[in-house]
């Protein structure tokens, strides 16, 4: 495997862009938990892709913070991170993107395996400022498609406004 320094990376944030670095640096730094699943990574800085979507850096993993609401696709290291904060408990559900399997974190052994501290020359956003984020950028989402809802309910009732009118005159009865 070529593991020369092509992979750049966008960070959601600030659309910071850090690289070059290998492929190992980028998988060690999604590892690491600084990558979010909203961050883009790219071989050429002009065709950029969601960094969950490269299979190389592990972030196979959706964890259910609270009842219906979602973080992720993300790694084990930032599933620890929120771990280590207290930001969950080891009653959480993960789901594992490939297999569809749910479990609580208590059965996710990797949780539990020392790792060493990060040399990452990036500076690490939080896992909570990743998922007010996400969270974010889900409500923005939400608030569109209320809209565009809006906007169709108040179209159709023209439209129907419009066919009763035009019965009307063309005298056509239900």
């Amino acid at each position: 495997m070529d593991d020369s320094p092509k992979w750049f990376l966008m960070k959601q944030a600030d659309q910071a862009v850090l690289g070059p670095v290998s492929l190992s640096q980028l998988r060690k730094w999604a590892g690491d938990a600084c990558v979010s699943p909203l961050d883009k990574v790219s071989c050429d800085k002009i065709n950029w892709m969601k960094a969950p979507m490269l299979p190389e850096l592990g972030m196979d993993y959706l964890l259910e913070v609270e009842p219906g609401l979602y973080y992720g696709p993300t790694t084990i290291g930032a599933i620890r991170e929120f771990l280590t904060n207290g930001e969950i408990s080891l009653e959480n559900p993960i789901i594992n993107c490939h297999t569809a399997e749910e479990k609580p974190l208590r059965e996710y052994p990797q949780l539990f395996q020392s790792q060493e501290s990060p040399d990452s020359p990036i500076i690490r956003i939080s896992a909570r400022e990743n998922l007010q984020a996400r969270i974010r950028e889900l409500e923005e989402n939400l608030l569109q498609e209320r809209l565009l809802r809006k906007t169709a309910e108040e179209l159709r009732s023209r439209a129907e406004t419009r066919v009763m009118e035009l019965e009307e005159l063309l005298g056509i009865e239900d």
